[in-house]
């Protein structure tokens, strides 16, 4: 998985913190965003963390560039509907040379049902190249691709909606190809913003699970704002 952060909002917390000052203020966004300072900036976005007023926040966004992973994969990414996506298509581009796959770890640390899985991506991958020679279209062809095909995929989400992706796909009950996902995207913007993602991720880092009786049982370390 290769996961790059292609473009963010500049000085996101200062735009952030500029669009939400704008609405007490007698003067316009972009004169908020050159004077105020940083000590202002921050006390604005104390403001905004801990009253839940998060509309500012989509004021900035994040685009990532997302390769090497599995269609399971995507198709619960782009169940995150408050977001843009463009997906490497499978309609378009055909699939050739060696199957390119994601193999869970549960199959790949045993020998025996990595052979079982490999034997049936073959000849999936076989029937798909069969078809293809016969002269049936990709758009066709793909019908019998399995989830396990490595795909790419573009998204950018505005920085509520990060914070959302990052609580329900940053728990350790979230699907393990996803899990790894959003920690490598909330790695990279972090540094960028690191008051709104101090702590970002699952809800259990600013207090109890909220997975009731699913909990894993093992929460992360709380992390508190300054």
């Amino acid at each position: 998985m290769q996961v790059s952060l292609l473009y963010h909002t500049q000085e996101p917390e200062r735009a952030v913190a500029s669009a939400a000052r704008l609405c007490y203020a007698p003067v316009g966004a972009a004169e908020l965003m050159e004077t105020m300072s940083e000590e202002q900036v921050g006390k604005v976005l104390k403001v905004i963390m801990r009253s839940g007023h998060f509309s500012a926040l989509e004021h900035a966004s994040y685009t990532f560039a997302i390769d090497g992973v599995s269609r399971a994969l995507t198709h619960q990414l782009v169940r995150h509907r408050i977001a843009s996506f463009n997906q490497q298509s499978q309609r378009y581009v055909a699939m050739s040379g060696d199957p390119e796959v994601v193999t869970p770890p549960s199959i790949a640390q045993d020998a025996e049902l990595t052979t079982l899985f490999n034997t049936a991506i073959d000849a999936t991958y076989n029937t798909y190249q069969a078809l293809l020679d016969a002269g049936v279209e990709a758009e066709d062809a793909r019908y019998v691709l399995p989830n396990a095909s490595v795909t790419k995929i573009v998204t950018t989400m505005n920085i509520r909606e990060l914070l959302h992706f990052f609580e329900v796909r940053c728990c350790r009950r979230a699907q393990w190809e996803i899990q790894e996902l959003a920690s490598k995207m909330l790695e990279l913007a972090r540094p960028t913003a690191p008051y709104l993602f101090v702590d970002a991720g699952a809800p259990c880092r600013r207090g109890p699970c909220t997975e009731g009786t699913m909990t894993c049982g093992n929460p992360f370390e709380r992390v508190e704002r300054a």
